[in-house]
Formats: C-alpha cells, structure tokens, sequence
C-alpha cells in the first residue's frame, strides 16, 4: 500500500510517500518543509512527489499524519490538508502521536517517558508502557520543566531536543538523545494501527494539542 505521511508539528516538518507491504516499510522518498510556510509547500510537495514517482493521487492508499502535540498554526494547516485529500479519494486516516512515536523508537523498555520542548519553560510528556514495538499510553499532558524533572527521575526519558535533554542532565535526570523522528519511524507507527483497523475519517481527524490556544487561555480569564 502507498502511504502519505505527514509532519507538520514541529518548527520545521517533513512530507513523504512509503510504500507498506506486510511488516515491511519503505520511504521512497521524505522532503523537508520549512517552518513557517507549511500552507504554501505542503500541496505542492505531495504534488511533485507523486509527479517524480510516477504516482496519482489516487494511488495513495492511506495518510499517517502526527496530529501533534506542537504548532497550532502548524497541525491545522497539515490536518487540513489531508482531511480534505482523504474526503476526496475516500481513503482512511492514521492520526499518531509525534511523543509515541519517539517513545517507540528510543530503545527503551518498560516505563518510558517521551518529552518535547514545549517553550515557555514547559514541556510536552507523554507516559508509556512499551511492550515490544507496541507502547501503551499511560498519559500525554504538558508540565512545568520543574515538576517534568521530578516525573522524569521515574523512569527513561528520551527527547529528540538536545536543548532540553541537556537541561534534565543538570537536573539529575538521565535522559537519552534520540533522532526527530522521520518518515519511516511514522509510517511504521501508523501501519501498524493502520492494519488494526484504528483509523479515523475526516470529519473525525482532530489535532492533539495537548496546551491550550492563548485564545482559549484568555476568554477563560
């Protein structure tokens, strides 16, 4: 099957086709995305990739797309995007976590603790129980970097963000540096929930913000 995988979490992000046969994943090809201009490079880069590979839009099979946490502007103009691809071919959609799938690939068993640097002296954490190539969310919530280094010490952490893992060591926590996660990190991820059935449509995809919008923060005040 012909995959579209998308990443628009993130200051910078990244589109790609993978073909999945079986347990088997290949990336043919993955382009970065440039923070700050998703809404003009996504569709025109899914275009030119299918275009390049001798592909249609119709030969894509399903979309992974990391429905967050991270960038507002940037989840809303990836998701948007592949809502409306999947609405019009018809084809299932794969929401991951962009914190699972770094717990899934840090090398670690048992409790495991993905982080992200959510700024605002914040981080993005998400808790899980990792079975072999299965992790189990135990929770995903965003934390004060002091009471994130008190949870930390509890379990292995891995963070993507050499800024913050750098800042845990300081803090007495052995955190381990792990790779952004690439294409075919999410696509394995989302083949798997893909062949167990765990889609979502359109109407259904929702970004995982995990914080909440200035917006939202102040019409509560």
């Amino acid at each position: 099957m012909l995959l579209l995988v998308t990443d628009t979490s993130g200051k910078n992000g990244s589109v790609g086709l993978v073909r999945a046969e079986s347990g088997e994943i290949k990336v043919i090809e993955s382009v970065p995305l440039a923070g700050g201009t998703f809404s003009a490079q996504l569709v025109p880069q899914i275009s030119m990739l299918l275009e390049k590979h001798g592909f249609r839009k119709s030969d894509i099979g399903g979309f992974v797309v990391v429905s967050g946490p991270g960038s507002f502007t940037g989840l809303r103009v990836g998701l948007a995007a592949i809502k409306a691809l999947a609405e019009i071919l018809g084809r299932p959609i794969v929401p991951v976590s962009l914190l699972e799938v770094i717990a899934a690939n840090s090398g670690a068993s048992g409790k495991v603790i993905a982080a992200l640097d959510a700024g605002r002296t914040e981080v993005y954490a998400g808790e899980y129980d990792l079975k072999p190539k299965n992790p189990m969310l135990c929770s995903e919530k965003l934390l004060p970097i002091n009471d994130f280094v008190s949870l930390a010490r509890e379990a292995a952490v891995a963070t993507p963000d050499a800024g913050l893992a750098e800042a845990l060591r300081s803090g007495g926590v052995a955190a381990v540096s792990v790779e952004y996660p690439k294409a075919e990190w999410i696509a394995q991820l989302g083949w798997q929930r893909l062949q167990a059935g765990q889609t979502v449509t359109p109407e259904q995809l929702e970004a995982n913000y995990i914080r909440r919008s200035d917006a939202e923060i102040f019409t509560r005040k």
